[in-house]
């Protein structure tokens, strides 16, 4: 009888661990391989999963197997308490997570570069976004040699750098003179759109 009873709460608990796991691994993974991963979750992953487990709490409640009910009910909360904030700072954790794993290619790219003739940083398109043409976001991968956008970093607010060619939206420091630099939507570094990105001040 005790046994039985542990074996049951062990379950209620098994399932919701392992869904917290899974959902962690999962988003972890699509976030390091695509830049479309919030997209993903919300148009694909989540509703598959919300379909799943409620067509599974559908045949268990039928069935009068309330316990089992609980744990898959269980196992949905734990789902989206672990999911949701991973998928909201997905941009900060894709960053963070492509920085730790490839660095070391991303800075032999863009150090092999040559300078830019009107005296900016160094940089790269680290990664684009949009739909044939429309609402295009730009990352930008930059060596500061002097770390003079150390202080945009710090202050986590759109504005316009020295060293960058116009405003952006942020400047988030990945390692000493390395940072990641997101342009407004539709503007590009060196082109002129609502915003002159072709100069550097």
């Amino acid at each position: 009888m005790i046994e039985k009873i542990y074996n049951q709460r062990n379950l209620i608990w098994s399932i919701p661990l392992s869904t917290a796991v899974g959902a962690t691994i999962l988003e972890l993974s699509l976030i390091v391989y695509s830049a479309y991963a919030r997209m993903i979750y919300f148009f694909l992953i989540a509703p598959l999963a919300c379909l799943g487990i409620l067509t599974l709490l559908l045949a268990f409640a039928v069935d009068r197997k309330g316990r089992m009910c609980l744990t898959l009910f269980l196992g949905l909360i734990a789902f989206f308490l672990v999911s949701i904030p991973i998928v909201r700072k997905s941009d900060d954790v894709r960053s963070t997570l492509r920085w730790l794993l490839w660095s070391s290619s991303f800075k032999e790219d863009l150090l092999a570069r040559p300078a830019p003739a009107n005296g900016g940083l160094k940089h790269i398109e680290w990664e684009a976004t949009g739909f044939a043409g429309v609402a295009d976001n730009t990352l930008y991968l930059v060596f500061d040699p002097t770390d003079s956008l150390s202080p945009a970093a710090r202050n986590h607010s759109p504005g316009k750098y020295k060293g960058l060619p116009c405003e952006v939206l942020q400047v988030r420091r990945l390692e000493d003179h390395w940072y990641a630099v997101r342009f407004y939507t539709d503007e590009i570094w060196g082109e002129r759109n609502a915003l002159d990105c072709t100069g550097v001040t």
